[in-house]
């Protein structure tokens, strides 16, 4: 058994827990479908857009056949990614029509990621998809991200939120977000930060590595457990190797690059690593 972690300090009225609000199993493991470039994106090559989205369905397709709880879909080959402010409607309606898409083919829960912290365009589609969540990269206070300084969209997302009445759309929130430089909250510690994360409402914590594919430590979730209530889950870089020391402290998982074919996140998901991943889930959970 792990070492027992101090109790988070109680900072608002105890919240359902949204993990086992939208997941049947324990410890659910959603996986992410990484869509190709969208219109609008500088890699974008004008190909027709039913590609980028029979290669989302294909991926779905496979992440659900073995076994994935969820699946979030994210643009996330829309580099360099814009500022929250300058993401544009064909972004939106790229994003939109990619869930519709993996919907149909699907019947897992869904989440939306748009990159860089696009935290009101994803509600927008969340809203008009039926999706149950998004992710917000930098929910409160702020970072040095590759974009520049980017600010916690919390307190304007949460009124976007209620104003298309999508209040039932949770918020997962990573906390100490891998890709940026936190100088800015330095002087305040990750449980810190994951209380201050909890005080604006999220539904979710996120702890991750530093890069996409990075593994997350131990240490940071613990870190991050300690300053909430909240369910906390793994953001990055989990393996089936990882699983059984990672799954004794966090409650879910978010897996992208690898589940892809050679553990590359632009390949397609590769249904004998999605099987050993969920293998070693299935083995955690008892």
């Amino acid at each position: 058994m792990p070492p027992s972690l101090p109790s988070a300090p109680r900072v608002l009225p105890p919240k359902a827990n949204a993990l086992t609000e939208l997941f049947p199993k324990p410890k659910p493991v959603i996986g992410v479908i990484h869509l190709k470039p969208l219109p609008g994106a500088p890699r974008y090559d004008g190909s027709p857009v039913r590609d980028i989205y029979e290669a989302a369905v294909i991926d779905a397709r496979t992440l659900s056949a073995g076994g994935i709880d969820g699946i979030i879909v994210e643009n996330a080959s829309d580099l360099p990614f814009s500022r929250p402010d300058d993401i544009g409607p064909e972004t939106v309606a790229g994003l939109t029509a990619a869930c519709l898409a993996v919907r149909g083919a699907v019947d897992l829960p869904i989440g939306i990621t748009c990159v860089a912290n696009g935290v009101i365009p994803a509600l927008a589609v969340a809203k008009a998809v039926g999706a149950s969540w998004v992710r917000a990269n930098q929910w409160v206070n702020a970072y040095v991200a590759n974009e520049g300084l980017l600010d916690g969209p919390a307190p304007r997302a949460m009124r976007y939120r209620a104003a298309i009445g999508a209040q039932s759309v949770r918020i997962f929130a990573d906390v100490h977000v891998k890709f940026g430089a936190h100088a800015i909250t330095a002087d305040r510690t990750v449980s810190e930060q994951a209380t201050d994360a909890e005080w604006f409402d999220a539904d979710v914590l996120i702890a991750s590595g530093t890069r996409t594919g990075s593994p997350t430590q131990p240490k940071e979730i613990e870190e991050v457990k300690a300053g909430t209530n909240l369910p906390v889950i793994v953001g990055s870089g989990l393996s089936a190797e990882q699983v059984p020391s990672l799954f004794a402290i966090a409650e879910g998982a978010i897996v992208g690059q690898w589940l892809k074919k050679d553990g590359v996140w632009w390949n397609p998901v590769d249904p004998k690593r999605v099987e050993a991943l969920m293998k070693a889930v299935a083995a955690a959970r008892t």
